[in-house]
C-alpha cells in the first residue's frame, strides 16, 4: 500500500482471481489500509476480459511510446491517458463517442473552420474539438 500513498486517488477495491498468491494475510493487509477486496468467482476466466483489454490498450497506445522515469511519471501518464480514454477517445460501442457522454443525440455537425486540434499524453494522442467563440 505504500506504493499508492502519494497518489491523488487511492484504490478503494482490489479485484483479483483466486490465485494462491492472494492469501488471507494479503487481504487483511489491504483491509487494514481501508481497501476492500473482491475475489472473482471460481471458474470464471472471462470476467477479467475488459480489464485485460484496457491494460493492453494503455500499453499499446501510451506506455510503449514513453520512457517512464519513476512512479510519479507513470501515474501522470496513466492519469492523462485515462482522462483521454474516458472523455475524448472514440469507442465503437458508443457510436464513436467517448464513454463519458450521456446520449449519442448530442452530436452535431461542425464546419471544418470551427475545429481545433488538442494534444494529449505529451502530444502522442490528438483529439478534435470545436474552437471557443
Amino acid at each position: 500500500m505504500s506504493d499508492t500513498s502519494g497518489r491523488e486517488h487511492s484504490p478503494a477495491l482490489v479485484m483479483h482471481d483466486r490465485d494462491t498468491k492472494f492469501t488471507k494475510e494479503f487481504t487483511e493487509a489491504l483491509n487494514r489500509q481501508g481497501v476492500g477486496t473482491n475475489p472473482l468467482p471460481k471458474a470464471s476466466p472471462n470476467l477479467n476480459g475488459r480489464c485485460e483489454r484496457f491494460i493492453e490498450t494503455i500499453k499499446l497506445e501510451c506506455l510503449q511510446k514513453f520512457i517512464v522515469f519513476g512512479k510519479k511519471h507513470l501515474d501522470h501518464l496513466v492519469g492523462e491517458f485515462v482522462d483521454y480514454y474516458n472523455h475524448h477517445r472514440s469507442h465503437m460501442e458508443r457510436d464513436h463517442l467517448p464513454p463519458v457522454r450521456v446520449e449519442p443525440d448530442e452530436v452535431e455537425t461542425i464546419p471544418l473552420e470551427e475545429i481545433q486540434v488538442k494534444s494529449f499524453v505529451g502530444g502522442l494522442v490528438k483529439a478534435f474539438e470545436r474552437k471557443a467563440a
